[in-house]
C-alpha cells in the first residue's frame, strides 16, 4: 500500500466513527478558543465515556475544553438519537475592538456530523456599549419560533439581562435584517440538524452604539413593493416588564412604509402603559398606544420603539406583552389634484415652492407646470410624486386701515388655517402684515394662552414660534405660548409670523390663534402688559434682544402684582452704550405713586435689583448711541409680601403677650381663691363682711378688694390691649363683646383695618387702573424726556385695565 493510501486510512480512523460490540467510538479535536458540550436528552440510558484505565469516566454529558484530541465512546449503537453537541466560543469586545469574528466552519465538528449541532458565540461588550453583528448584504429574516428555515439553518439572538435571558428573535438566511445590536452581553447561535453539512459563512462583530434599549435591529427595505413580519422579544411569550425594543428601517427614496399589527396581546399595567413610538430625523416623535391605528404613509428612514409597562402580576392569568406586526413598503409615485377655494382661507394668499430642483416632484396650477405658485383665488393644483421634503407652503395676509375711525372695532382673528388633505405638506409659516393708520397702534393679544419671550433660560418647548418684527424687518422678539405677556402694543407697521421651530417635523401642522386690533396712538414705541405667575420667574428682554434697542426709542412693561405679593426685579445681561445725545434710562414706578422707586442712567452705578410691592411700570429708553448698544433682560419673580410678614409677626407677638397676661391673671385668681377658702367670715348687720385675724377691719371701696372677681370675662382682661391694637391698626372697634367661635377656613386672616386688599381673597386677580401720568408727545415723534416716566395709554385710553388673570396667583 502506498504512503498516500496509509494517510487516508489514518484520517478515516481518526474522524469516522465505528462500532465495536455495540460501542461507538470517535475522536474530536476542539479548535483553540472553543469548547464542546455533549449532552443527552435522556435522564437514563446511553452514556458517553472519555479517558482510559482508571481515568476513564462515563456520564450523560461531557465537556471538552482542551485543544488536544479526545477519544470518546458511546455506550449505545445510535448515540446520535440521544445526544446533541454544542460548540461554544466566547468573543470579548473592548471599547473599540472585538477579539474575533463569527465564522461558520465544520473543521471542529466533522466527526459529529451525524449529531444535531448547535454553534454558539457568546459576546460581551464593555458597558454601556452594545456589540453589533453585521449580517452582510444577504441579511437574515425573522420567523416564528415554531417555524423552520428552508435550508434548515436557523439563527437565534439572545440578550443576557440581570432578570434573565431574553430571546430577541429567531432568523433564517436571506432577508432585510442587516445588523443587530445587543446591549452589553448576549449570544448568537446557529442550529444545524443531524447529517446537515454547515454552510460556510462569516459575520463581522464590532463595538456598537450606546443604546438604551434591549436590542436594536436594523432593516434595509428593498426597492419596490415588499413586506416583512417582525416579532417582539420572547414571542409568543411576554416581553420583559419595562423593556424597550428598537427597530431601525432604512427605506429607499420615493417609497412609503406602512405598519400593521397582526397579533397583539397587552398586559394589565400597574405603572405607565405600553406604547409604540415612531422617530424620524428632523421630525417630532409620534407616540401611539398599541390599539391606535398605526401609520400607513411613513416617508424615509425611521425608528420604531416598543415600550412595555410594569405588568400587574397579582392578577390571575395576567398575560405579557407580545406583538406580531407587518412592515410594508411600496413606491409612492402618485398624482394628486386639489381644488383650492381661497374664500375659505381668511383672506390669506398661499405661496407654494418646490425646494429640491433634482426631485421628481412636478407642481401644476390649472394644468400649467410651475416651480413657484401663488394662489389668491379659486385654483386647481396638481402634485405629482411630491414628498413633504420637496415642497414648502407658506401663507401671507395684509391687514391695514387708513383712518382710525374707519378701523374695525372688533379684533381680527389671526388663525392658522388647515390646508386641504391633498397637499403634500402642511403650512410651514403664516405671516400677517399689520399697517395701522397714521399715528395709530397695533395691539396684539393671544386669546387662548399668554405669551412668553424666547430667551436663554426661558426656552420655548412648543412646536411653534411667533416672530414679531417691525415693517422694516427689525425684530422685536420671538414668542411662544404658556407665558405671562397678555398684550403687545407697537406704534408702527409690523408683521407677525407663526412658524415651526427648527427641527420640528414638516408634517406637524401649525396650530395657534392670535388677535390684532388698531388703537389710538401710544406714547411709547412698545408696551407690554405682563401678569407674572407665582413660582414662575418671568424674563423680559428689550425689543430686538440680543441686538440693542433702536436709537431714541422707549419701551414700557405694565406689570401686575397679586395681593400680598412682592415683585423682585433683577436686571441681568445689561449692555450700555456710550451716548452721543441724551441718556439711557431704566425706571420703575408703582401704580398710584408719583415718586420713582428706581432710576438708572448709562453712567450710573445703581443697584441691579429692586423689590416692588404693588402693580408697577418698568420703563426703558435709549439714547442716540455713539457706540455700543442698549439691551437688558429683566427677571421678575413674585414672592410673599414683606409687609404681610411684618404684620403677621406683630400679630404673633401680641398673641404671645395675651397668653402671658391671661396666665398671670389666672394665677392671681387661683391664689385669691385658695386664701379665702381657709377663713371664717363674721356677719355684720350693717351689711359688711369682714374677716378676723390679720385682715383687720373692713376697708372703704377705695381700700378694699370688693371689685376683684372670681371669674373675669376675656374682654375685660384685654380691654387695654385691644384698644392699643386698634390704635396700631391691627383690630377694628370693639364696642361689644363677641365670643370667639374658633377659626374656620372661610374666615379671613387678621390684617390692617385700612389695608386696600382686606376684601380680596388670596390669589384672586384684581384689575388695576393705570395712573394718570402727565401727557406728553409720543417718543417716536419727539426724543424722550429724561425725567418723566411715560404713560402707557393714549388719550382715548387713559385708564386701561389688564383684564382678568387666567389663573389664581399669589396667596400664602
Amino acid at each position: 500500500m502506498s504512503s498516500a493510501g496509509v494517510a487516508v486510512q489514518l484520517l478515516l480512523l481518526a474522524f469516522i466513527a465505528f462500532t465495536v460490540s455495540g460501542v461507538q467510538q470517535l475522536t474530536v479535536t476542539p479548535v483553540r478558543g472553543t469548547y464542546l458540550n455533549i449532552s443527552s436528552s435522556q435522564v437514563k440510558g446511553c452514556q458517553v465515556c472519555a479517558g482510559t484505565g482508571r481515568s476513564r469516566q462515563c456520564s450523560p454529558s461531557l465537556v471538552i475544553k482542551d485543544s488536544t484530541p479526545v477519544s470518546m465512546e458511546f455506550e449505545c449503537s445510535r448515540p446520535q438519537d440521544v445526544f446533541s453537541v454544542e460548540i461554544v466560543r466566547n468573543i470579548e469586545c473592548t471599547t473599540k475592538l472585538c477579539n474575533g469574528h463569527i465564522i461558520q466552519a465544520d473543521s471542529d465538528s466533522l466527526p459529529l456530523l451525524d449529531f444535531h449541532r448547535k454553534f454558539t458565540w457568546n459576546l460581551r461588550a464593555s458597558a454601556p456599549k452594545a456589540f453589533k453583528i453585521d449580517f452582510g448584504s444577504s441579511g437574515v429574516r425573522q420567523i416564528n419560533p415554531s417555524e423552520r428555515c428552508p435550508d434548515r439553518h436557523s439563527y437565534t439572538l439572545q440578550a443576557f439581562q440581570a432578570t434573565g435571558d431574553v430571546a430577541v428573535g429567531k432568523y433564517c438566511r436571506m432577508g432585510p435584517v442587516v445588523s443587530a445590536q445587543i446591549l452589553n452581553q448576549g449570544s448568537f447561535s446557529l442550529d444545524v440538524p443531524a447529517g446537515q453539512k454547515l454552510q460556510n459563512a462569516q459575520f463581522d462583530v464590532s463595538v456598537g452604539e450606546e443604546i438604551k434599549s434591549l436590542a436594536k435591529i436594523t432593516l434595509t427595505l428593498p426597492k419596490g413593493t415588499s413586506s416583512s413580519e417582525l416579532l417582539s422579544p420572547n414571542y409568543p411569550d411576554g416581553f420583559p416588564d419595562g423593556g424597550v425594543m428598537e427597530w431601525y428601517f432604512q427605506v429607499p427614496d420615493k417609497q412609503k412604509t406602512a405598519i400593521q399589527f397582526l397579533n397583539l396581546t397587552q398586559p394589565r399595567c400597574v405603572k405607565k402603559g405600553t406604547t409604540v413610538e415612531y422617530h424620524s430625523t428632523g421630525r417630532k416623535a409620534s407616540v401611539r398606544s398599541l390599539t391606535d391605528s398605526q401609520p400607513d404613509h411613513i416617508q424615509g428612514k425611521f425608528t420604531l420603539k416598543l415600550r412595555n409597562c410594569e405588568r400587574d402580576r397579582r392578577s390571575v392569568g395576567s398575560a405579557g406583552l407580545s406583538v406580531n406586526f407587518k412592515v410594508s413598503s411600496s413606491s409612492a409615485s402618485s398624482s394628486v389634484t386639489c381644488d383650492v377655494d381661497m374664500s375659505k382661507m381668511d383672506g390669506l394668499a398661499l405661496h407654494i415652492e418646490r425646494l429640491r430642483p433634482a426631485s421628481a416632484c412636478v407642481m401644476k396650477v390649472n394644468s400649467v407646470p410651475k416651480e413657484k405658485i401663488t394662489v389668491t383665488s379659486r385654483s386647481k393644483l396638481t402634485f405629482q410624486d411630491c414628498f413633504p421634503e420637496d415642497v414648502q407652503v407658506t401663507a401671507t395676509r395684509v391687514i391695514e386701515c387708513s383712518r382710525l375711525k374707519d378701523c374695525p372695532k372688533k379684533p381680527d382673528r389671526l388663525s392658522v388655517p388647515a390646508l386641504p388633505p391633498c397637499f403634500p405638506v402642511p403650512l410651514s409659516s403664516v405671516t400677517w402684515t399689520l399697517r395701522p393708520p397714521r399715528g395709530g397702534t397695533v395691539e396684539l393679544t393671544s386669546p387662548t394662552e399668554l405669551l412668553k419671550q424666547s430667551l436663554p433660560g426661558q426656552q420655548c418647548n412648543d412646536s411653534i414660534v411667533i416672530k414679531v418684527a417691525e415693517d422694516d424687518g427689525t425684530t422685536i422678539g420671538h414668542f411662544c405660548p404658556r407665558g405671562a405677556i397678555q398684550k403687545i402694543q407697537i406704534h408702527t407697521n409690523m408683521s407677525v409670523t407663526v412658524s415651526r421651530v427648527e427641527g420640528e417635523a414638516r408634517s406637524t401642522p401649525l396650530k395657534h390663534e392670535l388677535s390684532a386690533i388698531f388703537k389710538g396712538e401710544i406714547a411709547e414705541s412698545y408696551i407690554f402688559t405682563v401678569s407674572p405667575k407665582r413660582d414662575t420667574p418671568v424674563l423680559l428682554a428689550t425689543p430686538g434682544w440680543p441686538v440693542g434697542m433702536k436709537s431714541s426709542t422707549t419701551v414700557s412693561w405694565i406689570v401686575s402684582v397679586p395681593p400680598k405679593m412682592d415683585a423682585h426685579l433683577m436686571f441681568a445681561n445689561l449692555s450700555q452704550p456710550k451716548c452721543s445725545n441724551r441718556h439711557t434710562r431704566i425706571r420703575v414706578q408703582r401704580v398710584g405713586y408719583l415718586e420713582e422707586d428706581y432710576s438708572r442712567r448709562e453712567d450710573d452705578h445703581a443697584e441691579s435689583e429692586i423689590t416692588v410691592s404693588s402693580n408697577f411700570y418698568l420703563n426703558m429708553s435709549n439714547c442716540q448711541p455713539e457706540r455700543g448698544d442698549f439691551s437688558v433682560i429683566t427677571k421678575v419673580t413674585l414672592q410673599k409680601s414683606r409687609l404681610l410678614t411684618i404684620i403677621l409677626s406683630v400679630v404673633a407677638a401680641l398673641l404671645v403677650i395675651f397668653v402671658i397676661v391671661l396666665v398671670a391673671v389666672c394665677v392671681v385668681i387661683r391664689k385669691k381663691k385658695k386664701k379665702l377658702s381657709h377663713q371664717v367670715s363674721i356677719y355684720n348687720p350693717n351689711g359688711t363682711i369682714f374677716l378676723p385675724g390679720l385682715n383687720g377691719f373692713p376697708k372703704t371701696r377705695e381700700d378694699n378688694e370688693s371689685h376683684v372677681y372670681a371669674s373675669i370675662e376675656d374682654t375685660l382682661v384685654y380691654t387695654d390691649l385691644l384698644r392699643k391694637g386698634a390704635e396700631m391698626g391691627v383690630y377694628g372697634e370693639f364696642d361689644t363683646h363677641q365670643p370667639f367661635t374658633g377659626h374656620t377656613d372661610s374666615q379671613k386672616p387678621l390684617v390692617c383695618s385700612d389695608a386696600d386688599t382686606d376684601d380680596a381673597p388670596v390669589g384672586a386677580y384684581q384689575q388695576f387702573q393705570a395712573p394718570p401720568l402727565p401727557a406728553r408727545p409720543p417718543s417716536h415723534i419727539q426724543p424722550p424726556v429724561d425725567d418723566v416716566i411715560y404713560p402707557a395709554e393714549s388719550e382715548e385710553e387713559r385708564s386701561p385695565n389688564l383684564g382678568p388673570r387666567l389663573e389664581p396667583e399669589g396667596g400664602n
